[in-house]
This record gives C-alpha cells, structure tokens and sequence, in this order.
C-alpha cells in the first residue's frame, strides 16, 4: 500500500494515474470554497499582470501587511506575508525547536512534524478525543513541554477551541503557535481568534491563510502575527521575496475593501454551515461510515473496517477525490474527511458513495 500524501489536492499526478485530465477531477480532499474568485482579484490579476511580473515585489511587503494589519486591527509590524502558511511553519518551527520539546494535538496536520524535523525539534504527542460535542469546546489539559502547537479549528476533526480554554495556555508555555486557516469560514468562529491577545502575549505567533477563504491555493499566500521582534528575525531567516508580486497584489485587492471582506467571510459561513449540516445528515443515513461533528467546512468520516478501498474507488469509478487520512499521525485506514463542496457536487459525492457503499460486502477486503 503506497505511503498517502501528506496534503490534498494533489491534481496533476492524480489525473495522470487515473490516464484523465485534472479538470474531470472533483476534489474533495482539499477544503476550499467552491466559489468563484471575487471580481476585485479578477481585475486585478488581469489589469496588472505585465507590470507585476516585471518589477521585483516589495521586500517589506508593506501594502500588504497594512491590509492585513488593519483587517485584524494591529500594527503592520506585527503581520508577516508569507508564501502560503507552510513557509511560516517553518519559521516557526525554528523558535519552537530553539524554545524546547513541542507539544503536538493528535491526531494532527503532518506540516508540524514536517517542520520541527527541519530544525531536529522534540515534540511529543497530546491526545485529543475523536468525538466531539457541537459548538466551541474546552481544550484539553496538556502534558509538559515548552511549546504548544494549536489548529483552530482543529484539522482533522474539525473541532472548535474556545478562546476562553486557550488563553490560559498562554502562561504555562514558552511559546504558542496557533494555526488559524480554517477559523474564518467557521460561522462565529472570529470570536475564538487569538489575534486580540497577541499583543499582550510575546509568546503568541497567530497563522492565517488566505487560500482556505478564497479558494487560491495556486497563489500561495499566508501570514503570521506576532511579536514584531519575532517577525524581524523570521524575515531576516528566509529567501528574498517569499511572497511573489501576483500573489502579494492579489493579497491587496482582496482586503483593501474591508465591507467586501465582510460580506465575502458573510457568504462563506453561511455556505459552511448549510452544506455541513446537510451532508452530514446525508453521511449519517449511508451504511458501514459515520460522520463526526465539525465547525469547519469539511468532515472527518470514520469506517467499520478500512476505507482505502473505499476512496480507490471513488478515484476511479467515479473521479472524486476524498483524503486519505493516515498522513495525520493518530489515524489510519479507517478515516477519509471530505472538503465540502457546492450543493450539486455535494450531491454527486453522496451518490456515488451510496453506489460503493451499497456493494460493500462485494470488494471491502481489497
């Protein structure tokens, strides 16, 4: 059986395997809105690109970081543009490894293993619960070490942390790294952000993502918020001009109306809390799986018996993609998550499912 990747949306080598072309593919092992780009970033990308391609970007990043610093309501010395959150990981992982053992939530993300190993960092493992209630839970109590990794919501089980059950973990740590991607397509999830306490704590470095809102993983585009000292030496670490000038001015044009943001994150939440609770009932209703409750805008399944064969089946009877997830360390054969899609393509997943789902005793040994 062949390692699985550690993320999804792994198109390109999925289409040739399967001898199509990656635009049949419908890909659910990524969770991305299923949206359109906004027309500020259409008119941006096709207006500016000659210039932008010319022109070395901005070595500061300065109309970005301002956009992003007075989306949050920080100073721009406290947000640092990065080449999607991966890049910041890595930077973080740095401080982490520098700080101590790391404390890692599993089953978790493989990018924190991924990173800490760059730097030969110690971590050790905190053991969450697979079934969860609904609504912002309590984090649980963790084990000793210096630095404490955080997913809000949490990625793969899609649980939501209070703030109030998190802030207190910012005194018992030399360093937090809390990993918000997801947190603004949750509905009510900003009220759980740890941006507001990261000027009063220097041992808080928050990660966000752009590419989960917006659906624009090819553009790479992520930033921290921390302490400025830590950023400065963060900048001072990495390659010249991480962030490049397309994915920069697209940063810009997305947050420079701040009333257009709001209805943008608006429309996402809505979308995230009709299909999640639809294709949960959906899943519920299917034979031999069972969907767990998430605030995020996918959803972790767990099988009777493995469900590789489950999701090679869906790859090539039906080009649906779902992910594979024995890359989180604390899961294996047994559990797919599923990126919620729109209504129609959500509807195509659960059919299919149904069809494999309904000849299970025919081909689940293999």
């Amino acid at each position: 059986m062949p390692p699985p990747e550690r993320h999804g949306g792994n198109l390109a080598t999925t289409a040739a395997r399967l001898g199509c072309r990656p635009s049949q593919l419908l890909d659910a092992s990524a969770s991305l809105v299923p949206f359109g780009l906004p027309w500020a970033l259409r008119l941006a990308l096709l207006l500016g690109q000659a210039p932008l391609l010319r022109a070395y970007p901005d070595r500061q990043y300065a109309a970005l970081a301002r956009a992003l610093a007075g989306l949050h309501g920080v100073e721009p010395d406290a947000v640092l543009p990065g080449n999607g959150a991966a890049e910041l990981f890595t930077w973080a992982a740095r401080d982490a490894a520098a700080a101590g053992v790391s404390v890692l939530p599993q089953p978790g993300f493989g990018d924190y293993p991924r990173a800490l190993a760059c730097w030969e960092g110690a971590w050790l493992p905190l053991p969450l619960p697979l079934q969860a209630g609904v609504g912002a839970q309590e984090f649980p109590p963790p084990p000793g070490g210096e630095v404490l990794w955080i997913t809000n919501p949490h990625n793969p089980t899609g649980q939501l942390w209070s703030r109030a059950s998190l802030e207190p973990l910012l005194g018992q740590f030399a360093l937090a790294i809390v990993d918000e991607a997801f947190l603004p397509l949750v509905p009510g999830g900003e009220a759980h952000s740890l941006i507001p306490l990261v000027a009063a704590h220097p041992n808080l470095v928050v990660i966000r993502s752009l590419t989960k809102l917006y659906g624009i993983a090819g553009l790479r585009l992520g930033y921290a918020v921390a302490e400025p000292q830590r950023l400065q030496r963060w900048a001072g670490w990495r390659d010249p001009w991480p962030v490049n000038g397309l994915a920069a001015a697209a940063g810009e044009s997305l947050l420079r109306n701040p009333a257009a943001c709001r209805r943008w994150c608006g429309r996402v939440q809505r979308w995230t809390a009709r299909e999640g609770a639809w294709l949960q009932q959906q899943l519920a209703q299917l034979p031999g799986i069972t969907p767990l409750p998430s605030a995020a805008n996918f959803l972790l399944i767990r099988g009777e018996t493995s469900l590789v064969p489950l999701r090679e089946r869906l790859e090539r009877r039906h080009h649906i993609l779902l992910r594979d997830c024995r890359s989180f360390v604390g899961l294996g054969p047994n559990w797919l998550r599923i990126g919620y899609q729109s209504r129609q393509h959500n509807r195509r997943i659960i059919s299919a499912l149904g069809q494999e789902l309904a000849c299970w005793p025919d081909w689940k040994g293999g």
